[in-house]
């Protein structure tokens, strides 16, 4: 490395390098931090608190940082039958059913700390499964680990990880309970074997350890399972009060990664090079100020507009600290129509989150998209698309939201929209009966969504942050009202919504991920107010849309739906010799959609349905198995459609495929 032409200027980083994590195995240290907090317990109801007195890192000063490398995110609890790890359920040694995935030996026994302890060893019983290798301690008298070292599998199903490893110590407290009061955790992440890596080490340790203190009754969130504050000059403490403040002493080479991440950050090519990262992540080119981007955004084709170029970008927090703005301009070929969009974001409050949103664009829109599907004017749907998308419409929307977070985990947004939508020569506004015909349809909508997420984690930064997922069902529900003659809308309705979705481990049996949802609308519309249900127009896999559904093909004021699917995590495939050695995993699912439509939607329409368009006369089902990690990114499904197949234009049968990347 030190010959590479790239890293001219990093040279002196090499004299920083080590060997004590990892003997014979050396490693460049780049990155460290500290947190020192006072953590609270309570059983009954269950609460955790967090304190944060101090936090320091090198390089950067962020609080979102500070509470993600908090204690209450890391909890390697031996004692539980599953060890959640990187989003999948490793099983502990301790699991009550421990003699269908381990041996155990006994190997010697020892007077420890004046308790006469065994040693246990543990292996796993099968290859490639979720389990552990190692040893512990354990008192005879009290029966209680007393030190424990485990490392995953060599052979377990899992991309990236190369290496992990937990060192546990318990101390036995003066009224006789034991407890955790040192946890060391390694890990080792790779691309490939051929690749250098990425080390990880975090330390946890724990002292004055106060066992049934008293507390009063308004010190625990009464709302919020896990809370962490933190303090307002925790990210300035100076050097005298850390080296007071330790539990242990940092190594030399551990003290000096915070000089050297400063000297880091002068080489100019350390900046080109951080800056790539982060558009590759992030989407946008950081131009200081400004930010350029969504890059994949830039360029994309369809039928009505041809060749669509698109500019734009958003500022930053260098520029403002609170307020976030974003436009965009775009043009296309064939239509020689000028879009555009532009929105206002302004974060009151961090934690809890209270935000303003303002938006408004002119621009074309798919109707019937879902929320998870690649945008209209991404270069992937131009790419990926399995027919013409012709079904487009100019729309002008208009829309402002106040975001309010209550505590973690439960939110609201209150959404004012002003939308006007345009018909085209495929979806025109019109009711040959009545000799009817729109050039534009309007609607003003207010509506109130309550999220539910019990404790939920986020990490990011001031203006976008990414949900670190709850292991509790997730809950929303939406009330919509649209009276009439408000700013030029003609029909009055309401709507209500319900979604429910949870990520369920079951252990070796790999996850569970359901999706319920359900809707009606009241008052008599036009279809472009109903509910089209979401069709997939490209041969990329959308979990969200109904993969095999076209657009405009199916609509309901009445609805309900099903997503069930099931990640066997190489369950089956690990006992295949040979194909074992390629870390596939197997996965089934279904889709089912009930929708009705009332008599006046159906029989009274204000405009004619377009061409293809129907009501659901019985529900619609498709089926689906996929193998997924396939060189350790892709995944590929078989889906069949069961019902409705006697309609215009129905795929029964195809493969869609995805990028998934994760362990």
């Amino acid at each position: 490395l030190k010959n590479k032409k790239l890293l001219k200027g990093f040279d002196f980083v090499f004299n920083y390098l080590d060997t004590t994590t990892t003997p014979g195995k050396k490693y460049l240290p780049v990155f460290i931090t500290e947190t020192l907090s006072d953590y609270s317990y309570q059983r009954k109801p269950a609460r955790v608190k967090e304190e944060i007195k101090a936090s320091k890192t090198s390089g950067f000063q962020a609080e979102g940082l500070s509470q993600y490398t908090g204690q209450m995110y890391a909890d390697v609890n031996i004692y539980k039958s599953f060890i959640e790890l990187f989003g999948k359920s490793f099983v502990s040694p301790m699991n009550n059913a421990w003699k269908l995935y381990y041996k155990y030996s006994l190997d010697d026994s020892a007077y420890i700390d004046g308790h006469h302890s065994y040693l246990i060893r543990f292996k796993p019983q099968r290859r490639k499964e979720l389990t552990f290798s190692g040893q512990f301690w354990v008192s005879d008298t009290t029966w209680a680990i007393t030190n424990l070292q485990a490392r995953i599998a060599d052979d377990a199903n899992l991309n990236y990880l190369k290496d992990f490893a937990v060192q546990l110590k318990f101390q036995q407290q003066p009224g006789g309970q034991w407890f955790l009061i040192r946890e060391e955790v390694f890990a080792e992440m790779t691309i490939s074997d051929k690749t250098a890596g990425f080390l990880g080490r975090k330390t946890t340790t724990r002292a004055n350890i106060r066992i049934n203190p008293k507390y009063d009754s308004d010190f625990f969130s009464r709302t919020q399972p896990q809370e962490s504050i933190i303090e307002s000059q925790a990210t300035s403490k100076d050097t005298s009060y850390w080296a007071a403040a330790r539990h242990e002493k940092l190594s030399e080479k551990e003290s000096n990664i915070y000089q050297m991440v400063d000297s880091i950050k002068q080489v100019p090519v350390f900046k080109t090079f951080s800056d790539i990262v982060s558009m590759l992540t992030l989407q946008y080119l950081d131009l200081g100020k400004w930010e350029w981007g969504p890059y994949f955004k830039s360029y994309s084709h369809n039928p009505i507009e041809g060749s669509r170029f698109r500019f734009g970008g958003r500022t930053s927090e260098e520029m403002f600290d609170r307020l976030q703005i974003e436009a965009y301009g775009a043009y296309g070929t064939t239509d020689n129509r000028f879009k555009y969009g532009v929105s206002l974001l302004y974060v009151d409050n961090d934690y809890p989150r209270r935000s303003f949103t303002l938006k408004h664009k002119y621009d074309i829109e798919q109707l019937g998209l879902s929320a998870n599907a690649f945008t209209e004017d991404n270069i992937l749907s131009t790419i990926l698309s399995r027919s013409p998308n012709d079904k487009l419409l100019i729309v002008r929307d208009t829309r402002a939201n106040f975001m309010q977070e209550w505590f973690l985990g439960f939110s609201t947004n209150l959404t004012f929209t002003h939308k006007t939508i345009f018909p085209s020569e495929l979806i025109p506004f019109k009711n040959t009966t009545n000799e009817i015909s729109s050039n534009s349809l309007t609607t003003t909508e207010m509506s109130l969504d309550l999220r539910l997420a019990y404790n939920e984690k986020f990490i990011g930064g001031r203006f976008n942050r990414v949900s670190l997922g709850s292991e509790y069902p997730v809950v929303s529900l939406i009330f919509a009202a649209a009276p009439k003659n408000i700013l030029g809308s003609k029909y009055a309705y309401y709507r209500s919504e319900i979604s429910i979705s949870h990520h369920l481990n079951v252990g070796p049996l790999g996850f569970l991920k359901y999706q319920i949802k359900g809707g009606k609308i009241f008052g008599t519309v036009p279809y472009p107010l109903l509910k089209l249900h979401e069709g997939n127009g490209t041969y990329a896999l959308d979990l969200q849309s109904f993969n095999l559904m076209n657009f405009y093909e199916f609509t309901s004021d009445t609805w309900a739906s099903m997503y069930v699917e099931h990640h066997f995590g190489g369950l089956f495939l690990n006992k295949i010799p040979l194909l074992s050695r390629l870390k596939l995993r197997e996965i089934i699912y279904g889709k089912i959609l009930y929708g009705t439509l009332n008599k006046a939607n159906q029989q009274e329409r204000i405009y004619d349905f377009p061409a293809k368009l129907n009501p659901l006369t019985e529900p619609y089902i498709e089926l689906g198995v996929g193998v997924e990690n396939i060189f350790r990114v892709f995944r590929i499904d078989a889906i069949w459609r069961i019902t409705n197949l006697e309609l215009p234009d129905v795929t029964r049968f195809g493969i869609r495929a995805s990028i998934q990347i994760g362990m």
